[in-house]
């Protein structure tokens, strides 16, 4: 297929569209199981190889060189858009995100102003542009979600329980909406650069709201991530909502938005779509560690997640969360294999 031309395999799937096969995809596609990613990127943090658009444009096609995937996804990182208006954060190896100077109380919160992508970011829509010269399938973008985001600026950087993000939940109800509220519509500006850009789908990526129950969900991130989706609404471009460890949270997740849920591998796939409802397509859910494994282990696992998905119209199959650094190439290339050929079929 020449550049230009693009497959709407994966489009179609996340309108609940009939499809010739399964669409399949992987977060964190591009990445350190490439040789060829870690000898291009080398020592550059993520941030600063994301300011070479020629590099950002290598990095994400390096992975459809290797597979036949239906969707390729921009190499960048949700901390771009904050670091792109003068919020001090690096990308520490082996560690993440870590926030200079974290934002706790409202004078903090004074300096996250709004995101001008044009003049903010412009290597990201250069990255995108030149990208859709070169794609035959179609090209993702991407944004943090509210609590995500919210919980590396309270916290400073990845934690595991999110304690201080919750206390600042519950002790100031108020400062967190306000917080966000504007990382809402900064991910909302982020989210419709990259559109206009070229970009022909897009992911709000609220990670680690699983960390949430849902009562404090429906309190404290629902409404932003409502006003997220809802400034999306008037876009034709599908958006996929995904989060990790949110299988109590899925229907409510639903109701905030987006036209795909994607789920990972601690709920069965057609459980999780019984959550989500029949009016939307769902993306996973295959557990990333099965790719570690033997071919012979890992074929099981992928089968299963298509027998729940039982052909019905609407799946993209991706892992539950992103490659493992360590995952066989080999295995990923069968993988995207086994998926077309088991689901082929005829379509009207």
């Amino acid at each position: 297929m020449a550049p230009g031309t693009t497959s709407d395999r994966f489009l179609r799937a996340c309108r609940r569209l009939p499809v010739d096969r399964t669409p399949v995809w992987f977060m964190r596609q591009a990445g350190r199981y490439l040789p060829e990613y870690r000898e291009l990127r080398g020592d550059r943090d993520v941030l600063e190889a994301v300011r070479s658009p020629d590099l950002a444009v290598e990095l994400t096609l390096q992975p459809l060189r290797r597979m036949d995937l239906d969707a390729a996804i921009l190499f960048s990182d949700i901390m771009v858009p904050l670091a792109a208006v003068g919020i001090g954060v690096r990308l520490e190896p082996g560690t993440g995100p870590v926030v200079e100077q974290p934002i706790r109380t409202a004078r903090d919160l004074d300096r996250l102003r709004p995101l001008e992508p044009e003049s903010d970011e412009p290597h990201v829509l250069e990255a995108i542009r030149l990208l859709r010269k070169e794609l035959t399938v179609p090209l993702i973008g991407f944004a943090g979600g509210p609590f995500t985001l919210a919980s590396y600026l309270v916290e400073g950087g990845p934690s595991r329980d999110h304690a201080r993000t919750k206390a600042l939940m519950h002790e100031d109800p108020p400062l967190w909406a306000r917080l966000t509220e504007r990382l809402a519509d900064l991910a909302l500006a982020h989210l419709r650069a990259q559109v206009e850009a070229g970009v022909q789908a897009i992911q709000v990526f609220d990670s680690w709201a699983g960390a949430l129950d849902p009562d404090d969900y429906g309190r404290f991130v629902l409404p932003a991530a409502r006003r997220l989706f809802a400034g999306l609404s008037d876009l034709e471009t599908p958006s996929i909502h995904f989060g990790v460890g949110t299988g109590e949270l899925l229907g409510l997740m639903a109701q905030a938005g987006g036209d795909v849920i994607g789920v990972d591998w601690r709920v069965a796939l057609d459980t999780a779509w019984d959550r989500i409802g029949p009016d939307r397509s769902i993306q996973g859910n295959l557990d990333p560690a099965a790719c570690l494994a033997s071919w012979e282990a890992l074929r099981p696992k992928a089968l299963g997640v298509l027998r729940r998905a039982a052909g019905r119209d609407g799946h993209v199959f991706n892992l539950g969360h992103g490659v493992l650094p360590g995952s066989p190439v080999e295995n990923l290339e069968r993988l995207v294999d086994l998926v077309h050929r088991t689901t082929e079929r005829a379509t009207t």
